[in-house]
């Protein structure tokens, strides 16, 4: 990879992460998540998919509106071509989970790139470490589970 194709590469990936570094229930916005996401954008997480930008700024107003608190921090990312792969540890507070504790969940997203906008955003973490785990009968039997096979 040539650098200026490294470097036009790390301005998407800094733009991607300061979009999420200023997401919450307060600035969640279709023109927000426009200055990353193409209106064509198909997001896939373990819960959800969802196409096009009214989708996914629907999904992102529910999921933000329930959590008192969140944050990601960016660890590290990959680039090669119009693709990109970050990873991250997201921190949230949830009323209904672990009664409102602190959550922190790794993973990663791949991400497509057509010009400078993603079209195509699949988030990768465990599901049950992220909300299983922490409902009342349900997490009991997952954590038994997750010990017994480590």
């Amino acid at each position: 990879m040539n650098t200026l194709l490294a470097v036009a590469d790390s301005s998407k990936a800094e733009r991607f992460q300061a979009l999420y570094h200023g997401l919450n229930r307060d600035t969640v916005s279709r023109n927000l998540l426009s200055t990353c996401y193409a209106d064509n954008i198909v997001f896939c997480d373990p819960f959800h998919e969802v196409k096009g930008i009214s989708a996914l700024t629907d999904y992102f107003i529910g999921m933000y509106s329930n959590v008192n608190h969140i944050d990601f921090i960016f660890t590290s990312n990959w680039h090669q071509d119009e693709r990109s792969m970050l990873r991250w540890t997201m921190n949230f507070r949830h009323p209904r989970l672990r009664n409102g504790e602190l959550i922190s969940i790794e993973g990663c997203s791949e991400l497509r790139w057509e010009k400078d906008r993603i079209v195509y955003h699949r988030d990768f973490f465990d599901a049950g470490a992220m909300l299983y785990e922490h409902l009342p009968v349900f997490g009991w039997a997952i954590r038994k589970l997750k010990e017994r096979m480590q």
